[in-house]
Order: C-alpha cells, then structure tokens, then sequence
C-alpha cells in the first residue's frame, strides 16, 4: 500500500467564492471543511481515507474551531476525520480516540461540533444524508447493544470472571448482530437506490462472512450504475475472490514477520494442521472467541497442531497487540502482522470482510473448515486429529 503523506498546516475561513457543486462533482473535486467549537493549536484534525491500495493522510491545525482540506476523489468513499485535542500524532492516540468515519464524495461538504468529532454534523453531502437514514434503520442494533455495554461497564471485575456472565452477554451479542442482519437486508431490499446501498451490503459481507449465498441476489438488485461503479466493481471482485477461497482449495500462501520481526511462511507449516486466525486487539468479538481457541490448542497442541494467528493491528500499535496477547493467553501461538490494519497483505488475499475469521488448513495445506466459532473448533479438531 502506498501512503501519501501532506504535511500539517493551518487553515482560515475558506474565501465565499467557491467553484458550484455542479462543476466540482464533475471534475471529481471536494472541499472538506469544518468547525469544532473554538479550538486553536495544538489541536489537530487528521484526514484518512484509502483509495484502492493507496492511503492519504493529511492533517490540519485548528484556528477558531475551523479546518479545511481540498483533492479529488475518484469515487466515494469511506474515510475517517480525527480530532486530536492535545495536538499527538494519529497513531499515538490509541482505540479511544475522537473520530468520525464519514463519506468522503465531489462536492463541498461540512463539518460541524460544538464540542468533539464524534457528534460532528455532516451537511452537504447526499451519502452523509443517506448514512443518517441508514444509521436510523439500524437504531434497534445500537440500543441492544447499548444494554449490553452498560452491563458489562457497570461489571466488578469479579462478575466479569464469572462465566455464566460472559455466556449471558454473548448470547445477547449474537442476537444482536442477527437482528442488525436482518435490519440491512431489509435495508437494502427496500432501498436498491441509495447512494449507499453497496456499503451496506459490504457491511452486511462483513457481518456474514461474506456469505455469497445472501449477497449475491442483493447485489444483483442494485442499478446497473451502482454495480459498475467503483465501489460496486470492488465488491464483486470481493465476491469473486471469495469463491477461490472455498473449502478443498489449497490455502493461498503468505509471509508476515512475527512479534521479532522474523519471516514467517504460512508453507513453513505443511505437515502439520494449522488454524489460520485474523484477528485484532480492537476486535471485541475477536478478543471474546479468544478462550476457545486457547483451550482448543492446549487439547491439541500434541497432535501436530498449530495456531497461526494473524493480526490486524493498526501501524505504529505493536504494543497494542503484545498487549492482548498477554491478557488473553495466546503466547503459545505463532503471531504475525504487518501491522498495516485493514490494509493487512493476507487480509486482502483471503478476501477478508471482516474479523474474527479463520481456516482449518490440513497437512496438505487445503482448507478443510473455515469460520470456526466457539466449540465448533474443538469438534473440527476431534474429527481431524
């Protein structure tokens, strides 16, 4: 992936005689500007989005709460805005971090808080526009989740030890994403002609492993300008690579450097069974699925069995990661990274849509069983081992 990086600067009230819409659409240019209260330097704002494999970075120093940035964009996309009041670089901010993940298209579109990023308003923009009616739509997912985040906040240390606790959770927790299934299916079924019915349905890939089952027939409901587009081109070639990725064919190899920067081959293990896990620090269901594999591995780690444990931890968050795999247990495994997030070499060549994910790859280096949840994996085990 290449980045692009433009060095900080410090932005004033954008003059009023800007260029219409119409004709900024036309030539695929934006202006992204935005108020944040009135904060001054240090604070910062930092611009991120992807365009294929290339990333652009681009940062701005607040004077009077505002900030602006200007490029072209080839299709819209999704990008992430992030405040940084006391002026850290982006990768030093951490998961707590003040953002807004936003679409970035032509046009002029703006930003605005009283206080934070997070509550930002975005106007200007018909995805953003979208997104809001489509974040509506998924209300009764994030009051489900809402409740189970204030049990687990309001947990003693002692309560969130007890298993019938997390057991408890996770049932709510699947119910949850089962229902937000539901939502953006129903969402797209609906609503073929929104600007952002391709994103849902990749927000669906992720949610569902990406199940061509599903996706496939949605996909085909969407306008012919939306399949053809960027955005829509991507998703299919997602969908396709997925179907390279099946059960019997030969597990594609890779090499990532492990926590002391030493290469690793995936190949490095054929004669043995190997448990592909992508995983990440960030990733609450990631992090939960953990205890299964660690009491998976200790029944069988005699049995030429090894966990090859592939992180999607963001750049410069190595200690993030060394961090988890501390807490959880995981030190007998073989972890890996590029640290590159969703960027992640093996990420891309897997198809990945999202995590946890996993394959059960046999001596021969096939696949033999892919996206292994809780007991599921023991019992692939059993049967293989």
């Amino acid at each position: 992936m290449n980045i692009r990086i433009v060095s900080s600067k410090t932005i004033a009230i954008l003059a009023a005689a800007v260029m219409p819409m119409s004709a900024h659409a036309q030539e695929g240019k934006f202006i992204l500007k935005g108020k944040i209260g009135q904060l001054n330097a240090p604070a910062i704002v930092y611009f991120d989005r992807s365009e294929g494999d290339e990333r652009f970075l681009d940062s701005a120093v607040l004077k009077n709460g505002e900030f602006s940035f200007t490029g072209t964009t080839a299709d819209p996309a999704l990008m992430l805005l992030v405040l940084s009041k006391d002026g850290k670089r982006i990768e030093n901010m951490g998961q707590g971090m003040d953002r807004k993940i936003m679409y970035l298209e032509p046009g002029t579109i703006t930003v605005t808080s009283a206080t934070d990023m997070a509550s930002a308003t975005v106007s200007g923009s018909k995805m953003n526009a979208a997104d809001v009616e489509y974040k509506k739509y998924l209300q009764p997912y994030e009051d489900q989740m809402a409740v189970i985040n204030k049990i687990w906040g309001g947990a003693t240390d002692e309560q969130r030890r007890d298993t019938s606790l997390v057991n408890s959770l996770n049932v709510k927790f699947r119910k949850a994403l089962d229902d937000k299934k539901g939502l953006i299916r129903e969402y797209v079924k609906k609503n073929p002609k929104s600007p952002i019915a391709v994103f849902a349905l990749q927000e669906l890939s992720v949610h569902n492993n990406m199940d061509l089952a599903e996706l496939e027939p949605l996909f085909a409901t969407l306008p012919e300008s939306t399949r053809t587009s960027v955005a829509g081109k991507r998703f299919a070639g997602n969908m396709e690579k997925k179907k390279t990725i099946v059960i019997g064919a030969v597990a594609p190899d890779f090499t990532q450097n492990d926590l002391n920067g030493k290469p690793v081959k995936l190949s490095d293990f054929r004669g043995k069974y190997v448990f592909l896990d992508f995983w990440a620090s960030w990733c609450g269901p990631c992090r939960a699925e953990n205890p299964h594999v660690v009491k998976a591995y200790r029944r069988f780690k005699s049995s030429n069995f090894v966990v090859l444990s592939v992180s999607l931890d963001q750049p410069g968050r190595k200690d993030l990661w060394e961090e988890a795999i501390k807490k959880d247990g995981l030190e007998d495994f073989v972890h890996v990274s590029d640290l590159k997030y969703w960027n992640n070499a093996g990420v891309k060549l897997y198809g990945i849509r999202g995590v946890p994910a996993n394959f059960l790859i046999d001596p021969q280096g096939k696949i033999v069983a892919k996206d292994l949840r809780g007991a599921a994996l023991e019992e692939a085990l059993a049967k293989y081992l």
